[in-house]
């Protein structure tokens, strides 16, 4: 994301993600830092494309990319991370299927 130096301070999470052994999540979305896109832009692109995906649950994840490197913004079937993961890289970040 452009800029490293953000004017907001650290999110605090507001949901937590527990990952059941027997939900079937065959796959994970990740999404690496680029440093072309705005927050906005990264926000918007997952709320559009991720299934479930809230503004400030997005804004928790841009501002973990932008600080950490990359995040995982999705772990489900891997035909479903797959789609979701063509879809992100169309609006131009850099992702990965795992």
């Amino acid at each position: 994301m452009a800029g490293t130096s953000t004017p907001f301070a650290p999110p605090v999470t507001t949901e937590t993600t527990s990952t059941d052994t027997g939900a079937n999540l065959d796959a994970r979305v990740l999404v690496f830092n680029c440093e072309c896109h705005t927050y906005d832009q990264v926000i918007a692109l997952f709320c559009q494309f991720i299934p479930g995906m809230n503004t400030t649950k997005a804004f928790e994840l841009a501002w973990k990319i932008d600080h950490d490197g990359e995040a995982i913004v999705f772990a489900g079937a891997l035909a479903h991370a797959e789609e979701i993961a063509e879809k992100l890289a169309g609006g131009g970040l850099r992702v990965a299927v795992q």
